[in-house]
């Protein structure tokens, strides 16, 4: 695999500066800290018109609190600009209350890396350090940065959105180990993924694509996305673009070791083993066939459940999102 470096110059006029955030820390989440709060609020409240910040308080709270600032009061203008702070969930939550009714939203979303894997900020900005790029959006195209209209997929069985993607098998067992593992940040899933992948059994499945088989048989994860990364460091869908009206699709078979695979979706390798398929499509099935529930998860959460399928309809451009101008994509070398 080899990275290449694509100059993107289709900023518009639509791409003008915010002029009106709303901040939606967690201070739940991964490495969330006050200092981080402060320091992002302090920032946009030197660059920006208006700033308004809200810190959630439980499950779900920050769905309902962008839903709401986005409807406006009275006369006060509704935000441009919608900043997450907090990590894969937290961004869930509020792509979630910026999409009601399955609209396309108005608002722009950016975010501020502060969980455990952080994948949909690395998707949009890879590492470089929160700082450049929040100071990137505040500045519009003259910063460096333009918006781009992500897209997002509906998950079938419950109903809900999804933003960074979702995946079944060990990397969604994965999250259940990470409970248990008293660390932060990416070195918290990294031991879970691996202690995880070290004793996984794959499940016999079965995944279609549009309509046609892609797969069936053992199978050690089905990841549908999205984003690149998973747990913010594991390039399972190196092909992915966010933008492009379509989901990709990796399934690894039970020909790739599970404990082998931690370290070949570092880079991409697995892409090259026997027993690995990568495709795309509109409407993607995984499915488990001996009867026992689905493991699976999106956006970093694991999902409770009796299902035996995960199905993912992809919503094109739904959600205007801040990046770079200029942007490391992963192509076949």
């Amino acid at each position: 695999m080899t990275y290449a470096h694509l100059e993107v110059n289709d900023t518009t006029a639509q791409d003008e500066p915010p002029r009106n955030a709303l901040i939606v820390a967690n201070p739940a989440a991964g490495t969330t800290r006050t200092e981080l709060v402060e320091e992002v609020v302090e920032t946009c409240r030197e660059r920006l018109g208006r700033t308004t910040v809200h810190v959630t308080t439980c499950r779900g709270d920050a769905t309902g609190a962008v839903r709401e600032a986005l409807r406006g009061k009275g006369r006060e203008e509704a935000p441009d600009l919608v900043v997450a702070i907090g990590g894969d969930g937290t961004v869930h939550e509020v792509v979630e209350g910026m999409v009601p009714g399955r609209r396309p939203a108005t608002a722009a979303l950016a975010i501020v890396p502060a969980g455990t894997g952080n994948s949909g900020y690395r998707m949009l900005w890879g590492d470089r350090p929160w700082r450049e790029s929040l100071g990137a959006v505040l500045g519009g195209p003259a910063g460096g940065a333009r918006k781009r209209r992500l897209d997002l997929a509906a998950l079938a069985e419950t109903g809900g959105l999804v933003f960074l993607g979702a995946c079944s098998g060990v990397i969604a067992q994965a999250l259940e180990t990470a409970r248990g593992i008293p660390l932060t940040g990416r070195p918290r899933y990294e031991r879970a993924f691996a202690r995880t992948a070290a004793s996984f059994i794959p499940y016999p499945g079965r995944v279609t694509v549009d309509g046609a088989l892609l797969h069936e048989g053992d199978t050690v994860l089905a990841n549908i996305g999205g984003g690149r990364f998973r747990g913010g460091q594991y390039l399972v869908l190196p092909h992915s673009l966010p933008d492009d009206g379509l989901l990709d699709i990796c399934v690894i078979g039970a020909e790739v070791h599970p404990r082998e695979v931690p370290g070949l979706t570092l880079t991409g390798g697995h892409l090259d083993r026997p027993g690995v398929v990568y495709s795309r499509g509109r409407r993607i099935t995984v499915e488990r066939l001996d009867g026992a529930p689905l493991c699976f998860e999106h956006d970093g959460e694991l999902q409770r459940g009796d299902w035996r399928t995960m199905t993912l309809d992809v919503l094109p451009g739904m959600i205007p999102a801040w990046g770079p101008r200029s942007e490391e994509r992963t192509a076949a070398a």
